[in-house]
């Protein structure tokens, strides 16, 4: 059975799906959104494992949509949490070089944070003592404009927003195809089809998987990378003051453990990065042998374990070894023992592995007959989200005969 249902159907409740259905009702008033989520309630995979950070731009290519997207997309976070009540923090945050060996790749981040118009500032050490005490670090570069919130509440203000608009969110519906038509697009789901003028995959962790059901899919694969982070506990927490961040190594495609102060209070520790066995594995223990068969098959993996195996083990190593996570943590701060760690929630990263081995460095999207599918949208898709729903937005076309 078929059920016309709304001008604009989204597939997946996590931040991208939210803003892209809110943002189309706005622009187009008198429309409607129809967001389809198979989990019980809003974000609950990358958006509810994030970790809350309202990304400045610093590290993105200049002119590429990570850059433009994340820079337009911050300013319309802060003022969407200005106006709806969501809490933020401009709280800043310091990239340390821990010795001259870090020095040129400091500079080239401050080179990108320029070309990208982000306020980063060179800071002596001296000075990153004022601003974080207990770091270690020979030079650093301060960005006062990064900040912290609750993609959590973004996403259940968002939700408030597309049900009080005239939407609808329905959760417990798992689509399956996204069928552009001609005349329309129709959801093909666990629970009957839905009929709308236009869709948006907006998938996530299955995002490559939906687009290739639905004809629309990139030569590219989503690979789940797993983050593991500790928190330290409260007595702790004074060694922290805003957020601190290595100098990234520029043979590794991640940023590094870090330290991370939380919209709530708390401080998180981390991540690392390593592979994942199931698209949710948000555990050591969880498989999905399905997921784990289309990694272990895709060539691009190979690639990749091959040019950064010693990287990626090293990265392992410390998701076993708590006595190895610390050592990462204190070469930042130096006073981080183990006592002052306790457990925090995994998160898993949705991330587009090219057939050669290169992690896809930016969002990408897809267009089909009536619809767009979002196949890679990982950090700082979050802080971004408002800006690619309008990008999303633009793109959308009915298909014509």
């Amino acid at each position: 059975m078929t059920t016309r249902r709304a001008d604009l159907i989204v597939a997946g409740g996590g931040i991208v799906g939210l803003a892209t259905a809110w943002r189309f009702m706005q622009r187009h008033p008198g429309k409607t959104a129809l967001v389809l989520e198979k989990e019980a309630a809003p974000g609950l995979h990358q958006t509810g494992h994030n970790s809350g950070v309202l990304h400045s731009g610093i590290y993105y290519k200049p002119g590429s949509l990570k850059a433009v997207l994340c820079r337009r997309g911050k300013a319309l976070m802060e003022a969407f949490c200005r106006d709806h009540g969501v809490p933020y923090d401009i709280c800043g945050k310091v990239v340390v070089a821990l010795d001259a060996s870090e020095v040129a790749a400091l500079d080239r981040i401050a080179d990108r944070a320029a070309k990208n118009g982000v306020d980063a500032r060179r800071i002596s050490a001296a000075r990153l003592r004022e601003l974080e005490p207990e770091t270690a670090g020979v030079d650093a570069l301060h960005v006062p404009e990064t900040g912290i919130t609750d993609y959590g509440r973004v996403c259940e203000t968002l939700a408030e927003l597309i049900r009080s608009g005239g939407g609808e969110t329905r959760f417990g519906v798992r689509v399956g195809k996204l069928e552009g038509r001609y005349d329309g697009a129709v959801a093909h789901t666990d629970v009957g089809s839905f009929e709308g003028r236009l869709a948006v995959g907006c998938a996530g962790l299955f995002s490559d998987r939906l687009a290739r059901a639905s004809g629309n899919a990139p030569d590219a694969q989503i690979v789940p990378f797993r983050g593991e982070y500790w928190e330290l506990v409260p007595e702790a927490r004074g060694l922290v003051k805003n957020l601190i961040y290595p100098v990234p190594d520029p043979n590794f495609p991640f940023l590094g453990v870090h330290f991370t102060r939380m919209i709530g209070g708390g401080v998180e520790c981390g991540p690392n990065a390593v592979l994942a066995f199931a698209r949710e594995g948000y555990t050591r223990t969880t498989i999905n042998l399905r997921d784990l068969a289309e990694t272990a098959t895709w060539p691009g993996f190979w690639r990749l374990v091959r040019k950064h195996g010693r990287a990626g083990m090293g990265e392992l190593h410390r998701s076993f070894s708590k006595a190895a996570f610390v050592a990462a943590l204190s070469r930042l701060l130096p006073a981080i023992r183990a006592e002052h760690l306790m457990p925090a929630p995994a998160g898993v990263r949705a991330q587009a592995l090219a057939r050669d081995g290169g992690l896809v460095d930016d969002f990408l999207f897809v267009d089909g007959p009536s619809t767009v599918h979002v196949c890679n949208a990982p950090s700082p898709a979050a802080t971004s989200s408002l800006a690619i729903a309008d990008t999303i937005v633009d793109r959308l076309k009915p298909a014509t005969r």
